[in-house]
């Protein structure tokens, strides 16, 4: 790819789920697609989300009702093509004295919310009085409680396996996926792209033509944009937003909760997320350097404060917290108003002050990603002059969506794992599960578990170096096993997925050791700092 006459018909900047969507949809349509990021898949907005496929019941407030309606619809689709993954989640507001939103404004926006997703295969809401809020939920506030509403959206655990299986059908498809690639430049030439140039992580650069290039870098659109050399309007107003993530607390839910502050009137959500609770999230003007950002005191203590108000058995502190993380959401750029007013849409920009076949994404979001893919792919179709098929990956399932019954058995078969083990590994690879069971009965060592409690096996380390595009530790540890995000962030498994990963990858026992240190760095990074909040992150 790297030679003279390379060239693709899009090359896609950002291997987030806007970016890889982007590429999948590209590359089924019969487009020659190499797709770009400066670190692993899934490192930045998409990993740092509430984690929700959700219709947006906030937006109604702001009138957004198109975008209410696309989300609604992409939820159903998602809950289709990426059943492993994305799974129907039951969600309780309760209205309390004094609320912003009182009983009858959540009612209002519970019928609509039904209205807008006319065809769904989730139950409609229901309104419950403070009796039956308290009969269902007996560790929530009871004082001042006037009722609330029960309804459903959806949730995906892990963003970054999602992202993952849209690189992995992207690849399929013929796409080429260069992670740790960062474009250094883009070549301009009399109002057209002609070729971008990378770096990789050894050094070594390339140059590849592209007749269409996307820049789907999230909160970095407006430093890729600054590589063409030319003069472009500032895209991105991005703002933060941190979450929390404790474990099962006194007083806490089944279900999730979606509250009103008290304290300056934001909705926050009370998740029940990988056997822990998620909690968040904030919504901050944010400058510098997205990779840089991090949960801030002041922040981790709104949060908290926020769940011990509407459940005050939980009594949480600081030292609850397993560890925090905050991204930045791409959205675009205003210079006064409140945060929440900005809007949600995302906007496709053709940049023709620029060059006419450069596309920029600004916003999105996690739910509506398969759509706005579909949009930006029609929009290069015009850009190249060609007529292209129509979409199909609204109703063609991602590469673990069937078979995960089969899966399950095959490595429940194996005699290797424990119960809890099978479950999580049907949870994270669908029926790409059988492709571990295959590795592990060709080849016995792949079969051996890397933990005491057998919910690990050692072909995981294996597929996600060979099959999975995975390069480093942390990339296998916080974005392919997912091991990262248990409340201990994984760290008694370093060792062994560490020597797992040296035999697949040839590391030397140096590397082994610096990839140890970057990987303890970064759990590190997510855990609440002892001091400043505003200290930099770790590349990750």
């Amino acid at each position: 790819m790297s030679g003279a006459g390379a060239a693709v018909d899009v090359a896609v900047i950002g291997a987030g789920v806007n970016g890889a969507g982007i590429a999948r949809d590209a590359a089924m349509r019969g487009l020659s697609v190499a797709v770009f990021d400066q670190q692993d898949l899934c490192s930045g907005t998409s990993a740092w989300s509430s984690r929700l496929v959700h219709g947006g019941l906030r937006y109604l407030e702001y009138a957004e009702i198109p975008l209410v309606f696309e989300s609604l619809h992409e939820r159903r689709y998602l809950l289709d093509i990426a059943r492993h993954l994305v799974r129907p989640l039951p969600i309780a507001i309760p209205v309390f004295d004094g609320a912003r939103r009182g009983r009858w404004l959540v009612r209002a926006g519970m019928l609509a919310y039904d209205l807008l997703s006319i065809g769904k295969a989730l139950p409609r809401h229901r309104m419950l009085d403070a009796d039956e809020m308290l009969a269902e939920y007996p560790g929530m506030q009871s004082q001042g409680l006037r009722g609330g509403a029960r309804y459903f959206d959806a949730q995906v655990t892990y963003a970054e396996r999602l992202v993952l299986e849209n690189l992995l059908a992207a690849r399929a498809a013929g796409a080429d996926v260069r992670l740790w690639h960062e474009v250094t430049s883009i070549e301009v030439d009399e109002g057209t792209v002609q070729a971008i140039r990378f770096r990789d992580a050894a050094g070594n650069d390339g140059r590849l033509q592209a007749r269409v290039v996307v820049n789907a870098a999230g909160p970095w659109v407006d430093n890729v944009l600054r590589r063409t050399g030319e003069r472009a309007p500032r895209l991105i107003g991005g703002t933060k937003g941190s979450h929390v993530v404790v474990s099962r607390f006194p007083g806490a839910p089944e279900t999730a909760f979606y509250v009103e502050a008290g304290s300056d009137g934001r909705p926050i959500f009370i998740l029940p997320w990988n056997g822990l609770f998620l909690i968040g999230t904030t919504d901050i003007r944010c400058e510098g350097d997205p990779g840089d950002v991090r949960a801030s005191r002041d922040e981790i203590g709104y949060l908290l404060a926020e769940t011990n108000r509407v459940f005050p058995q939980a009594g949480l502190s600081e030292t609850d917290v397993h560890y925090a993380y905050a991204g930045v959401r791409p959205l675009p750029y205003r210079a006064a108003g409140p945060e929440s007013a900005i809007t949600r849409r995302h906007i496709i920009r053709r940049d023709k002050d620029i060059a006419g076949n450069l596309l920029s994404i600004i916003g999105g979001k996690l739910t509506t990603y398969r759509h706005l893919a579909e949009q930006v792919v029609d929009r290069a179709g015009k850009c190249l002059r060609r007529r292209l098929p129509a979409c199909r990956t609204h109703d063609t399932p991602l590469p673990g969506a069937h078979g995960t019954e089969d899966a399950q058995r095959e490595l429940a078969a194996l005699g290797a794992l424990s119960d809890d083990g099978v479950r999580r590994l049907a949870g994270l690879y669908g029926g790409r599960g059988r492709r571990l069971a295959r590795l592990a009965r060709e080849d016995a060592s792949l079969g051996a578990p890397l933990d005491s409690a057998r919910t690990v096996l050692c072909a995981e380390v294996a597929l996600a170096c060979h099959e999975e595009f995975a390069t480093t530790l942390t990339d296998i540890v916080f974005r392919r096993l997912m091991i990262g995000l248990a409340a201990d962030q994984g760290r008694p498994l370093y060792g062994a997925v560490a020597a797992a990963a040296s035999r697949e990858l040839n590391w030397s026992d140096e590397t082994r050791v610096d990839e140890l240190r970057r990987l303890e760095a970064f759990a590190d990074s997510l855990r609440v700092p002892p001091g400043d909040t505003d200290q930099s992150a770790p590349a990750r």
